[in-house]
Parts: C-alpha cells; sequence; structure tokens
C-alpha cells in the first residue's frame, strides 16, 4: 500500500473518530459540577456536625457551672441545726469518689458541727469552666467561706480554690469529684 494511501485511511479514521466524539455531547463538565457538589455537600455536613458538637460543650459547661456552683453553696452553707437536710442535700447532688469520701467521713463530721454549734456561710466568688465534654465539666471557684462555732465569737474567713468535675448522669449535673487547690 503506498503511503499516500495510508496516509489517507489515517486521515479518514481520525477524522471518522473526531466526528464521532463531536456527536457525542462532552459530559466532562457533569462530572466536575458533581465532584464538587458531593465535596460541597460533605463540607456542609462536617460544618454542621462540628457546630452541633461545639453547641453541645458549650451548653454543657453553662448547665455544669450552675450545677456546681449551687453544689459548691450547698457544701459551704452548712448549720449545725439542720445538719441532717444538708447532708442529705450534699450526698443527693455527688457521685462516685466524692459520694463515697464524703459517706465515709460525714458521721464524724456531723457530730465535730453539732458539738461545736458549727455555722458555716459561704459564697461563689468566681467560676470558670476549665474543660467540657457533652458529659464531663471540670469547674474551678473562688469561694470565701464564713465559718463560726460557740468557742468563737469571731467568724473566720477563708478564702478556698476549688475545683469540681460534674458528670451528667440520666441528664442530672452531679459533683463526681471536689478538690481544695
Amino acid at each position: 500500500m503506498p503511503k499516500t494511501a495510508y496516509r489517507c485511511q489515517v486521515s479518514r479514521y481520525t477524522a471518522a473518530a473526531g466526528a464521532a466524539r463531536s456527536a457525542r455531547p462532552n459530559h466532562r463538565w457533569l462530572d466536575v459540577v458533581a465532584v464538587a457538589v458531593v465535596a460541597a455537600l460533605g463540607g456542609l455536613v462536617f460544618g454542621g456536625w462540628v457546630l452541633f458538637q461545639q453547641h453541645q460543650k458549650d451548653d454543657a459547661a453553662k448547665e455544669a457551672l450552675a450545677a456546681a456552683q449551687n453544689y459548691v453553696l450547698k457544701l459551704t452553707n452548712l448549720d449545725s441545726e439542720a445538719v441532717d437536710a444538708r447532708f442529705a442535700d450534699i450526698m443527693d447532688g455527688s457521685t462516685g469518689e466524692f459520694n463515697d469520701s464524703y459517706r465515709k467521713s460525714s458521721q464524724q463530721f456531723r457530730q465535730e458541727m453539732v458539738q461545736r454549734q458549727v455555722h458555716t456561710r459561704g459564697s461563689v466568688v468566681a467560676a470558670a469552666v476549665k474543660s467540657a465534654t457533652p458529659d464531663k465539666v471540670v469547674v474551678l471557684m473562688f469561694v470565701d467561706e464564713s465559718i463560726s462555732n460557740r468557742d468563737s465569737s469571731r467568724s473566720q474567713l477563708d478564702h478556698v480554690r476549688i475545683k469540681v468535675t460534674m458528670v451528667k448522669l440520666n441528664g442530672r449535673w452531679m459533683a463526681r469529684k471536689v478538690q481544695l487547690l
């Protein structure tokens, strides 16, 4: 076959392939658009999930901070005349490590409070969330506590730093750990 005839066949074949290609619509741009839409939707879903997680942490921090402040007020406002009711409140608002240790020491603590007619008055001066997850929040507090008893005519003022670990159990924030710093 002469070279010119071969070139003609190749040219015809190339022309026919080009014509077939141009007869088919070009769907590449649709593929690009589809990938872009899927990526955008994925980004929106991920962004929504991140915002939801942050919202859950923020809500948990807010709720646990209020619960921790109320709980510390129960701990620091004691009256020897109503000690049993207050101890029941303290036990009801705690769980785990703190509940166990408070239960063990409460009987002796109760006796001393009643015998010495101890009265304590506490107020939370400042409080902040150190860390938060949807079901566990660590709160730091500065508390002023005045303590009086029958042996002393004047109240003694203490400035106390407290770290409280709050956990959410059955929809309720409870103190798991209370530490004096």
